[in-house]
């Protein structure tokens, strides 16, 4: 018997030992288990309808129709205590026996571990869920009220019973609904004339429309929608009892259609013990000030202020920050209405300086001039100077272990503008028995990086630039310079890079990005070494040099393989000069021919100059919001303006008629990504996951291919989780590099999140994609998109995972098998590869997507 088979006999003869345990055994005998609930709409039976959710009889959960909690509940005791005492005094000897081998200090800790633990198992499982006469009333006036909710004000709801075992019973609820009602005449009654011209001022965005059908979803919404418009337009203490709809509904059900009458009151105020009205007035903004603390000074009141632009900023000591930068972002404006929205939006300007704790943002109203408020603005200064560490331990096809520490400084408030520079340098030591064999110590490969980053809170630009583009717009700006230095690392890359970038919302769901300039330069100082890295490239020409017939001494060492790296160089250069008995006609000669376009590719420098425009809109409200979408563009010029200064300059061309700098002929593609997120809630803690992506880079005029840095790649943990990262495709091709790289991809998955165990969660996923190469200068036509009959091509890998939430972060473990193996023979890229043996195990911090 193989493997396979053993494993699913494995598993048939759990899940036949938990369905023959008993789940009535713990039931007294005039209790019953609920072992099916159905649910009829309409005689018309429904399997899935969100308001099955507030049935308060449901059926234990199941999982491969087995109730494994109720199983797992079943297996706690009642009294673990008492439980514990007997079996320990069941023998006259036993107690003291224990006492003597451990303490009786010891025997009291067993009793709590067995308390404990069977406490755990009761809180980890679930209890049976019974017949109950008083939920089964709730449930049908929770169906009703639940269809009334909807204009379905005739509905009724009623449950029937029926024995299908000894203690076992099922539910079957019918619900009938009824006509829907409509609204008819729509009115409203203010209680203040401030009121009631704001209403009538707003009454075209009304959600309620005659006509529309009754729901309370939308009288909600409308009550939201009137409490926004009333304290965004000047009334500030507005309250939400204020509002009432009194909707006249014809007692016997007949007359479908429904007048709404909403009531708008004024405010009332209690006053010993009697309530008086006060109507709601407009009141605007007196003044503003701004009051600025020094948490390194014990004052008791402010010692310095000034006045700008009508804004009084209040500081203990002298003001630290420039006055222009503090009021850039206000959106409170004296002498204008009340608006929670300026509220709202100058908090959010305050926290995004990143320099302040979490502001205070108060109003107070003036006797003398009730009309008014002045609006106060109370800001702690974060610490100046704050110090981050990070370590990281990973393994690579590269190196065998690797140790990263980090560190960095951030330094808020720079030039008195807010602005934070922020410095990080990570360096890492690892080892490698490739490198080891050449040199004696453990630790043979090292990587030092730096980064510096200057986050401005305003644009940077000319004045005509601002006033033309970004008048009223709040805008940051980041300039960033990178470096990155290897030693004994793949092809020992030596990396500069520096970005300019403006960032910008014109509203809290709509992020823009503008990278004016986008540099980098990779020098890769250890060519020699290409081979000893990519050795499937490696593989393959030694096995042509070694069946090539004939002297082949010059290329071999004495094992009979090509020596590196003067062996294999050699052996290309012979073969493409025609000094071997390989011509161009044979296919060998192409294979030597694509290894060289390849290595010359991967290792030579690139000088990247470009600029990049991206948009996103999210509009995900909080980490815990789980119903939302998210939608992202990116486009990206490379090339276009620095090719251009050189060929107004007249730069000199390399022999293929390139302008080059540097000794560089800089890098020239278009860039262009799509990005779709969507979120479902379909059940309480269950969430249907699905992302799209897709993305191309074409390089024209000075290029032919795309840098290995800006290409795509597929596979992984956060991508296709039935291939290892860059293990998959390009296109039909079966995994020929270490590195598959490729320049347009496709990556579709969908994910059905839910709970397990309290902390622990389960998903079952699908994943679907593929990269390819167009017009990227790689001639195997297995590895390029040559039509769009390509693109059944997509790879789909299948599986499911586990996730356990340490509140903090979520540990990740999916396991994924390749459905759909474009790379195999097309009578075998169906399930030829769905084995347990073949399964690809992913391991990830947070969700991927």
């Amino acid at each position: 018997m193989n493997l396979a088979n053993t494993n699913i006999v494995i598993l048939l003869l759990v899940c036949v030992i938990l369905h023959s345990c008993s789940s009535t055994k713990k039931l007294t005998q005039e209790e019953n288990l609920i072992v099916k609930q159905s649910f009829v709409l309409n005689e018309e039976e429904v399997n899935q309808d969100p308001v099955l959710i507030l049935s308060q009889t449901p059926e234990n959960q199941k999982i491969f129709g087995i109730p494994f909690k109720l199983h797992l509940y079943n297996l706690s005791e009642s009294n673990p205590e008492e439980s514990f005492e007997t079996w320990l005094n069941k023998k006259p000897k036993r107690a003291k026996r224990l006492n003597r081998w451990l303490s009786h200090k010891q025997v009291e800790q067993l009793k709590k571990y067995k308390v404990g633990f069977s406490n755990w198992i009761k809180k980890t499982g679930e209890s049976p869920s019974l017949v109950n006469a008083e939920k089964i009333a709730l449930t049908n006036s929770l169906f009703t009220q639940y269809y009334n909710n909807l204009g379905y004000f005739n509905t009724t709801s009623t449950a029937t019973l029926a024995q299908v075992a000894p203690q076992k019973a099922s539910i079957r609820y019918q619900v009938k609904t009824g006509p829907r009602f409509t609204l008819d005449s729509i009115t409203n009654v203010a209680g203040s004339k401030d009121i009631d011209s704001i209403y009538k001022a707003y009454h075209s965005e009304s959600i309620l429309k005659q006509g529309n059908v009754f729901k309370v979803e939308d009288i909600n919404a409308e009550r939201e929608r009137l409490i926004n418009v009333f304290r965004n337009n000047g009334i500030f203490n507005f309250q939400q009892r204020s509002i009432r709809f009194k909707a006249f509904k014809d007692s016997l059900g007949i007359d479908t259609k429904i007048p709404l009458v909403i009531e708008i009151k004024n405010a009332q105020k209690r006053v010993q013990d009697t309530l008086i009205e006060l109507p709601y007035k407009v009141q605007k903004i007196r003044s503003l000030s701004i009051y600025i603390e020094n948490p390194e000074q014990d004052f008791s009141v402010y010692t310095d202020s000034i006045n700008f632009n009508g804004i009084k900023i209040f500081s203990v000591g002298p003001l630290k920050y420039k006055p222009s930068v503090l009021v850039k972002g206000v959106q409170i404006i004296p002498d204008q209405p009340y608006s929670y929205q300026d509220r709202t939006t100058t908090y959010r300007f305050f926290n995004e300086l990143q320099n302040f704790k979490y502001p205070t943002i108060t109003y107070e109203a003036i006797n003398k001039a009730p009309s008014f408020l002045d609006a106060n603005v109370y800001l702690s200064p974060r610490e100046r100077f704050s110090l981050g560490f990070d370590f990281d331990v990973s393994h690579s096809n590269i190196q065998d272990i690797g140790i990263t520490l980090g560190s960095s400084v951030i330094s808020r408030n720079v030039f008195r503008g807010a602005e934070i520079l922020e410095f990080g340098i990570k360096s890492t030591v690892g080892s490698s028995r490739d490198v080891a064999e050449q040199k004696s110590t453990f630790f043979n490969l090292f990587e030092v990086g730096g980064n510096l980053l200057l986050r401005v809170p305003r644009l940077l630009a000319p004045q005509k630039i601002k006033t033309a583009f970004f008048e009223d717009i709040n805008v940051k700006t980041n300039i960033s310079l990178g470096i990155s230095l290897q030693e004994n690392i793949g092809l020992d890359r030596q990396s500069f890079t520096g970005n300019f970038e403006y960032q910008w919302k014109t509203k809290p769901t709509y992020t823009y990005t503008l990278k004016l300039a986008d540099i980098e330069y990779v020098d890769n100082r250890a060519i020699s070494n290409y081979f000893n890295v990519y050795r499937n490239s490696y593989d393959r020409l030694n096995n042509i040099a070694r069946s090539l017939p004939g002297n082949n001494s010059p290329y071999l060492n004495e094992e009979g393989d090509l020596a590196l790296p003067t062996g294999a160089d050699l052996f290309i250069n012979h073969v493409l000069d025609q000094r071997t008995t390989l011509t161009p006609e044979d296919n060998l000669y192409t294979s030597v021919s694509n290894i060289n376009e390849r290595k010359n590719r991967l290792t030579a420098n690139n000088f990247i100059v470009g600029s990049s425009f991206s948009f996103t809109k999210n509009n995900q409200e909080s980490i815990v919001d789980e119903s939302f979408s998210q939608f992202r563009v990116k486009m990206e010029w490379v090339g276009n303006i620095l090719n251009g200064l050189l060929n107004v300059t007249n730069t000199p061309k390399n022999s293929d008629g390139n302008r080059f700098i540097f000794n560089l002929a800089p890098t020239q593609y278009f860039k262009s990504e799509v990005s779709y997120i969507k979120h479902w809630e379909v059940g309480r803690e269950r969430i249907l996951a699905f992302r799209g992506f897709t993305g191309i880079a074409l390089p024209y005029g000075n290029s032919n291919s795309i840098p290995f840095t800006r290409s795509y790649y597929a596979g992984g943990s956060n991508d296709n989780r039935a291939w290892k990262a860059y293990k998959l495709g390009p296109g039909s091709s079966s995994d020929i590099n270490e590195f598959n790289e490729a320049n347009f991809k496709i990556a579709l998955n969908l994910e059905y999140r839910y709970p397990i165990l309290g902390p622990l969660k389960g998903a079952f996923f699908i994943d679907a994609g593929n990269i390819w190469n167009i017009n990227n200068n790689v001639p195997d036509l297995k590895q390029n998109l040559n039509d769009f009959r390509d693109l059944n091509q997509l790879a789909v890998g299948t599986g499911f995972g586990l996730r356990y939430d340490f509140d903090y972060f979520i540990f990740r473990l999916d396991t994924a098998f390749k459905t759909f193996d474009p790379s195999q023979a097309p009578e075998n890229r169906w399930g030829s590869q769905i084995a347990l043996r073949k399964a690809v195990f992913n391991v990830g911090i947070n969700y991927p997507f």
